[in-house]
């Protein structure tokens, strides 16, 4: 077992808030966040790394990564795993038909997964594990819950037996007799019960295999996310997040194995589920075909843009993509971006006068949202109510010096959502050219020659290069909204 107090990451900007409320999928109601211990223990489903990552995935994890931010904005240690599922029957389907290792497969997904990640500014959690790293603890695991006569092998596959744990169903909210066998439940004559579900399976030939008691296999779906978590945090973690997808079966079988297994409930303190993303009127698919990658949508908005969108809806809510809701996001993105422009990165003093009060109001509205089940739309909502103020000041005259320190509290309080307001990049070739034609522009404006000078700002404007006019002078920056 790691070292958890040594490893965590520490951030202490804010004292603890007792009153912090989270929404936990097992009551169905928001409790008052009170972790088990320190570090705070954190473990968030990965991809099964067999295509592409799309729009979907960011949504979850850009939601799980403003969660975490929030924690140790607040002042908690958060230790935070990830996982991904390297072994797994979609992923085996696909390297067989594309004639190429399981590993390699998985591999290059995880790689650009994490270079996705990087570029929407998600941030890592404190370990990534793999499914194939952790086949001893689930062979010890699975032959555990033998042994405790929760699970029961045949013909080289071993299945838990729901019968056995008495409030199987209490995630859900399902009573066994009325369960149906859903997505990833093997239905199977050899299993006592219909839902019995599968730890191990034999192994098949163009399958990747490991040893075992009962023979050469790979690990059940189910059983890596609970081995892994028993591995690196122990038999009981405060926070598992996941796609409202997994409740059932995936964490349903998670809670039945692991606490059969070690007898420690709750084996979650609080459930966290984002809501499922939408295109058009039919949820995003493969199967569908309707996916959008997240480079795909990169190239219509900067990762600050796609981050609005999403957080400008509740987590637990479910999502409606489209290319207009997507603009509508980047201009937002682009509104935070312009209040803190002409920041530096030098040390600046206390907010003072009007500007101090709407920074003092903006932390607490901040906060308050925040608090109540991580509501980044309000939180946001505080952040454009700040950008206003500060634009006003400056409309009215405020030099920088003055606006600083609102720009920075601004900038502040964005990046606790994960927000860089970086600009988008640029062509740097054009660069030097656009530069000469918003001169250009400037000294037509002085000459009074305002038909030229309106040519110029409507024609950059078709090229997605945006004129902004302010006290200070005129500046330019690339539009990715059009």
């Amino acid at each position: 077992m790691v070292n958890l107090t040594a490893q965590a990451q520490s951030v202490h900007t804010e004292e603890r808030c007792p009153q912090m409320r989270i929404y936990n999928t097992m009551s169905g109601q928001e409790e008052e966040f009170q972790p088990i211990g320190d570090p705070v223990k954190m473990y968030v489903c990965g991809v099964t790394p067999y295509d592409s990552s799309h729009i979907g995935h960011a949504m979850s994890y850009i939601n799980f990564d403003a969660i975490r931010r929030y924690l140790e904005f607040r002042g908690y240690n958060v230790y935070m795993v990830q996982n991904f599922t390297d072994v797994d029957d979609k992923l085996i389907a696909r390297a067989n038909r594309l004639g190429v290792s399981v590993k390699d497969l998985a591999e290059k997904h995880i790689a650009e997964f994490i270079g996705d990640m990087v570029t929407l500014n998600v941030r890592p959690p404190s370990l990534y594990v793999r499914a194939t790293d952790t086949i001893p603890t689930i062979v010890e695991f699975t032959s555990g819950l033998i042994n405790k006569g929760y699970a029961y092998a045949v013909g080289g596959d071993v299945y838990f037996r729901i019968s056995a744990d008495d409030d199987y169903g209490k995630l859900s909210h399902r009573n066994l007799d009325d369960m149906e066998a859903g997505a990833r439940v093997d239905v199977d004559e050899q299993k006592e019960h219909p839902m019995d579900f599968a730890l191990w399976k034999s192994a098949k030939a163009g399958e990747p295999s490991w040893d075992s008691p009962w023979g050469k296999g790979r690990p059940g779906w189910h059983i890596e996310c609970s081995a892994m978590i028993l591995k690196h945090l122990g038999p009981q973690i405060d926070i598992h997040g996941g796609g409202h997808d997994l409740i059932f079966p995936h964490h349903e079988n998670e809670i039945a194995q692991s606490e059969s297994y070690t007898g420690c409930k709750p084996f979650v303190k609080y459930w966290i589920h984002n809501g499922l993303l939408q295109l058009g009127k039919e949820k995003m698919s493969k199967s569908l075909g309707n996916l959008v990658s997240i480079k795909e949508a990169l190239e219509k908005a900067s990762p600050d843009g796609l981050r609005m969108l999403f957080l400008t809806s509740h987590y637990r809510g479910p999502l409606t993509y489209t290319d207009e809701g997507l603009a509508a996001a980047e201009r937002g993105a682009e509104r935070l971006r312009t209040a803190v422009s002409g920041l530096t990165t030098q040390p600046v003093g206390e907010p003072t006068g009007p500007l101090a009060d709407a920074v003092a109001r903006a932390r607490e509205q901040f906060v308050k949202a925040m608090d109540d089940d991580f509501n980044c739309a309000s939180a946001i909502s505080a952040l454009f109510d700040l950008a206003r103020d500060i634009n006003r000041a400056t409309e009215g005259g405020a030099s920088i010096a003055e606006t600083a320190p609102a720009k920075k509290a601004l900038k502040t309080l964005c990046g606790v959502l994960g927000f860089t307001l970086e600009e988008p990049s640029s062509d740097l070739a054009a660069k030097p050219f656009i530069d000469l034609l918003v001169d250009v522009r400037t000294e037509l404006r002085a000459l009074k020659q305002w038909a030229l000078a309106d040519k110029v700002r409507n024609r950059l404007n078709e090229l997605g290069v945006v004129i902004e006019d302010r006290a200070d002078g005129s500046i330019w920056k690339t539009s990715r909204a059009r």
